[in-house]
């Protein structure tokens, strides 16, 4: 699909035919969103450059993402979409910058671009040119990543309130107790220690291609947007230093989390050992009158039964209040 935007109509988004292309001539944007083999065809034949595949957008080498040829530059950086899903999608786009036109490329839906889409109306007359709308565009989506951290932060602070603050495997909801699904708790820690981990790599294209933006397109770049992509490196640099912060406490909660199953599990095995304990003076006393030997005289005794029923009682409650005593129960 061809996404295009104009002045003439006020930056409302059109969607080009692929019969009728000439109409993206006069676009400042050009959004192409999951292009099949023959759009891009004709985009490029239209635009007189070609694009890269989807393959080429993938590579992680430095040369293959941050290109420059003639005067147009081919940036592509690594970005997230439906982060507050359980499946958040994290793939390559790539932004183009010419003299003329901002184009992007791009198989998945970020959030940052569609947000982007829907502030372009009040953008002053000035700043629509293809480098504002570039950092524009750079700002929202690292905004964006921003407001992914802030999830991941917020989601690791409940995991934290649930796991920690109980010294107990089980939790009082309205007077029933409920059992601590310690898999669960695992598999959303690991999932957002996953998407976390993507913000960070998303980070790091986006701090070369400011890099990149920077050494290349100084021509295209005035004061003010000089300033602009200094504040934008900085945003990164302390995202940087959040998305570490982050990583630290998901291992964390990881670990103690793993922890805590630990301590279940041994509580289970000396539960077990105690009640061994516990019921085997029992059953050797049992097992001594349940040998089938004529000469027993307590086979004869008329109180031999309760007498040993008495001490198959005491010789359990024996061990029990010893290991009372000791606090091991």
């Amino acid at each position: 699909m061809i996404i295009y935007y104009t002045d003439s109509d006020n930056f409302e988004a059109r969607v080009a035919s692929i019969d009728n292309l000439h109409e993206i001539k006069d676009a400042i944007w050009i959004d192409l969103y999951c292009p099949n083999r023959e759009e891009e065809k004709k985009v490029e034949q239209l635009l007189g450059f070609e694009m890269p595949s989807r393959e080429e957008m993938r590579e992680i080498e430095f040369s293959s993402r941050l290109y420059k040829v003639n005067n147009t530059l081919f940036m592509t950086a690594m970005m997230i979409a439906d982060s507050e899903s359980e499946t958040p999608l994290h793939d390559a786009v790539t932004f183009i910058l010419t003299n003329r036109q901002l184009i992007t490329l791009r198989y998945i839906e970020p959030q940052a671009i569609r947000f982007f889409a829907q502030r372009l109306k009040k953008i002053d007359c000035e700043h629509r040119q293809p480098a504002n709308l570039l950092i524009d565009l750079l700002d929202a989506s690292i905004d964006r990543l921003a407001d992914t951290l802030e999830l991941v932060g917020r989601r690791l602070e409940e995991f934290s309130g649930k796991v920690l603050l109980k010294p107990s495997s089980e939790k009082s909801i309205r007077g029933i107790h409920v059992k601590i699904d310690y898999q669960a708790f695992l598999r959303q820690i690991g999932m957002n220690g996953d998407l976390n981990t993507k913000v960070r790599e998303s980070l790091v294209t986006f701090n070369r291609l400011m890099i990149f933006l920077g050494q290349t397109a100084n021509a295209r770049i005035n004061n003010e947007l000089q300033s602009k992509m200094s504040t934008l490196s900085e945003d990164i640099r302390s995202l940087s230093d959040y998305v570490t912060f982050l990583s630290n406490k998901v291992n964390f909660l990881l670990d103690a989390t793993l922890g805590l199953v630990t301590i279940e599990q041994n509580n289970i095995i000396k539960i077990f050992s105690i009640a061994a304990v516990i019921f085997l003076p029992p059953t050797l006393i049992a097992s001594i009158y349940g040998m089938n030997f004529h000469v027993m005289p307590e086979l004869s005794w008329r109180w031999g039964y309760p007498v040993a029923l008495c001490l198959l009682v005491v010789s359990a409650w024996l061990p029990y209040k010893f290991f009372k005593l000791k606090k091991w129960l």
